[in-house]
């Protein structure tokens, strides 16, 4: 099921009713770390859960926001975004030890950025469908560019 919050370009579905008690520090901590960023305090827990959930499923998972303001899975620690070893991995056909090798990383990330896929390849296909239309529209722009200056 896709997520409340997005975290690609799926549609989302409607939200559900849910009542947490919170430890004080936590709730402070959330209301601070909103002030912060661009969301309601609802959707932040609702991201902030969602995703850790995802990583407690998923531990060598992460989430971060990239320059585009997008917020995508990563491989572990790493700059490496999950639909970009996806990617490449159906370019290898399915061969995770060769993408794992393309990329030097261990064999044992690879096959969790596949095992995430796996389960949230609505995302992760969507994530990467963001990406192709982004560098189009990029590639594009550039050739404006280039015209109008020829």
């Amino acid at each position: 099921m896709t997520l409340r919050y997005n975290l690609s370009m799926t549609p989302t579905p409607p939200s559900v009713q849910r009542s947490f008690r919170l430890a004080s520090a936590t709730a402070e901590l959330l209301d601070r770390q909103a002030e912060l960023v661009t969301e309601s305090r609802n959707a932040l827990a609702d991201r902030l859960l969602a995703e850790g959930l995802r990583m407690e499923r998923h531990p060598f998972i992460t989430f971060r926001t990239g320059a585009a303001g997008r917020r995508e899975a990563h491989v572990g620690i790493s700059r490496l975004k999950v639909r970009q070893l996806i990617a490449t991995l159906k370019g290898h056909h399915g061969n995770i030890p060769t993408t794992a090798e393309y990329f030097t990383i261990a064999l044992p990330m690879a096959e969790a950025a596949a095992s995430y896929y796996a389960e949230f390849s609505k995302d992760i296909d969507a994530d990467i469908e963001w990406h192709d239309r982004w560098v189009a529209e990029e590639q594009s722009r550039w050739q404006r560019e280039q015209a109008a200056f020829a």
